[in-house]
């Protein structure tokens, strides 16, 4: 697939994707869904690729949706199978939690709309001192997407959520730290190379699959409502994880003060009681 509204690059285990589109402030469309999808599949079928990191290019992360088709831009109702199609696409689709490799959003500059929504979606936020954050939906005459009304009350809480949601309003980079909505506020010059700071972290210190299926059990546990299944199944993980070739040489580097020499890999060695979706 040729990217047109996206660009992708590889270095040192991580992978750098861009919302390109500067000249519209990487407004959201259609298109660009589908390149972050198929840019997302294929970066996880990479056992070269660690973690990925997601920016924008020029001064905003992503302005929204893109509007300019005019007031109707949201207005679907012109093909009756809309909803369909779109659920269609999501089911051939790795969705961004169902990838094994952690996705860290680099937001320098204004996420606005799905520009924060997506992000949600996604495992690390970190923000430049001038990012803003807004879910505006209710002042454009919609409601939330993207998940939003499900994350964002786990990430933030409920009343937060609910604040965020129902007002519409901007958050500044350091509100959105307070909230708990990005984990880390870095100068506008550091955003970046900090963002691969971290994926280089998980690159160079860490085991494929223990992260692989770290990230699978963060999100599963989000929709367990029993603590006793929810305590089983990371039990299980823990204990398949220790009978694996990693689990041992984890634990020689350690004893031997040496770096890790990691054999398992994510494309083979994945637990098959671990699946990828609730229905596998």
């Amino acid at each position: 697939m040729t990217y047109e509204q996206i660009t992708v690059s590889v270095a040192e285990g991580v992978a750098t994707i861009t919302l390109n589109r500067p000249e519209r402030l990487n407004a959201y469309t259609p298109q660009m869904r589908r390149e972050l999808s198929h840019a997302f599949a294929t970066l996880d079928a990479d056992d070269q690729v660690r973690a990925i990191v997601v920016t924008g290019a020029g001064r905003a992360f992503c302005a929204g949706a893109d509007v300019s088709s005019g007031e109707r831009a949201f207005d679907r109702s012109d093909d009756p199978s809309y909803l369909e199609s779109l659920a269609a696409e999501r089911a051939r689709s790795l969705r961004p939690w169902e990838l094994t490799k952690p996705i860290i959003a680099a937001i320098n500059g204004p996420a606005v709309g799905a520009g924060v929504t997506i992000t949600l979606q996604w495992d690390i936020r970190i923000a430049a001192e001038t990012a803003r954050l807004g879910f505006v939906f209710v002042r454009r005459g919609l409601s939330p997407e993207a998940l939003s009304t499900w994350i964002l009350p786990r990430l933030v809480g409920f009343s937060r959520a609910a604040e965020l949601l129902l007002t519409g309003r901007m958050l500044s980079a350091r509100e959105a730290l307070a909230y708990g909505l990005v984990s880390e506020v870095v100068p506008d010059g550091e955003l970046l190379p900090r963002a691969q700071a971290i994926a280089r972290e998980i690159a160079e210190h860490t085991a494929p699959v223990a992260v692989a299926v770290t990230k699978r059990l963060l999100w599963r546990q989000l929709r367990e409502t029993d603590l006793h299944a929810a305590e089983q199944i990371e039990q299980q993980v823990f204990t398949w994880c220790g009978a694996q070739p990693d689990a041992r040489e984890g634990v020689r580097a350690f004893l031997e003060q040496r770096p890790p020499r990691w054999q398992m890999r994510t494309s083979m060695d994945m637990p098959a009681f671990l699946p990828v979706r609730k229905s596998e």
